[in-house]
């Protein structure tokens, strides 16, 4: 027997893990989609999408889930299949299609899929918490799916004209697709031009400053993954090593590296435990530049930091490097806070 609360917890947690997904399906379609109406659609859609996932784990606290009330029971099974299904594709999005036209019509076609998944389930979610008596769940469900439909109708109206970019390239040989316009390339120039002037002040600066900015990482390591060579690899002699000894050595890799390695090995041998530790460390850094900062300089930046940055610091730390200076940096902070 199922209380109307645990009903309610696994619904929520259910919607929580396709947000959470789309969040890396958004930026992998934003990394190779060109500048334009379809792509502001997109970047609009993902800063809600990131709302909406906060949103609902808001809810979910609230309701009395502290993280670990759906890692048992029924909810698990239907969570992990969300998630799995907004994650799965990701990384062949780059390598999909004929040309770069039609790799973004099936890209929308895709999307409209998947927003109307998320209609689907929200709606579900209203009806759920409406017929228990849950009015604020009902009403933050019936929001989150207003934003769906609108970017469904929006996905919509877009495919005729990215139908018509894919004519004129493949049947007309007459390709509009620049890659130098997509929000892959715009991400690094936006990062170049952040360095420049970073560098104008002081070098330590601009070394931190060179870094990509939030959003850009997983989809610029994507777009190298997708053009990668065995030698481009993070990883030496990476077709010579077997699963174990690949797996072995991901927790030192940066989560730009993770995501090209992934590319990589989805393209070639797609080894289940491969990409499965993969999945596990592919995550947000603790804030945007971590991955590349050596231990003195972790150290420095959190000195003084809160409990709040100082617990995604030694969490991530330990999920990856290990390295002992920052774990103790983060520990000493937690102690203080």
């Amino acid at each position: 027997m199922t209380t109307a609360n645990e009903k309610i917890l696994q619904y929520l947690g259910e919607a929580h893990a396709t947000e959470t997904g789309l969040v890396r399906v958004l930026q992998s379609q934003i990394a190779m989609t060109p500048r334009g109406s379809y792509r502001n659609g997109l970047e609009k859609h993902l800063d809600e999408t990131r709302r909406h996932a906060e949103r609902l784990r808001a809810r979910m606290r609230e309701l009395g889930d502290s993280g670990g009330v759906l890692q048992i029971g029924k909810g698990i099974a239907e969570s992990v299949a969300a998630q799995a299904l907004a994650l799965g594709k990701t990384p062949l999005d780059l390598l999909r299609g004929s040309g770069g036209e039609e790799k973004v019509l099936k890209n929308a076609k895709d999307t409209a899929a998947t927003e109307a998944l998320e209609i689907a389930t929200y709606t579900a979610l209203e009806q759920l918490a409406e017929a228990v008596g849950d009015r604020e769940t009902a009403s933050l469900a019936a929001s989150i799916r207003a934003d769906e439909q609108r970017m469904l109708d929006k996905v919509l109206r877009e495919i005729p004209k990215l139908t018509a970019a894919v004519v004129r390239a493949d049947v007309r040989g007459n390709g509009s697709y620049d890659i130098a316009q997509t929000g892959a390339a715009d991400a690094t120039r936006a990062a170049g031009r952040r360095t420049r002037t970073a560098a104008k002040r002081t070098a330590t600066s601009a070394r931190r400053t060179a870094r990509k900015a939030p959003g850009a990482t997983r989809a610029a390591g994507a777009a190298k993954g997708a053009a990668s060579r065995e030698q481009d690899l993070p990883i030496a002699r990476f077709d010579s090593l077997n699963a174990d000894e690949i797996v072995g050595r991901l927790p030192q890799l940066t989560q730009v590296e993770l995501a090209q390695v992934e590319v990589y090995e989805r393209a070639h041998d797609s080894r289940a435990t491969v990409l499965e530790r993969i999945a596990s460390l592919r995550t947000s850094e603790p804030w945007p530049g971590y991955d590349e900062m050596s231990v003195d300089e972790l150290r420095r930046a959190l000195a003084d930091a809160d409990e709040r940055r100082a617990r995604a610091a030694r969490d991530y730390e330990r999920a990856h490097k290990n390295r002992a200076g920052v774990i103790g940096a983060t520990e000493r902070e937690l102690s203080n806070a």
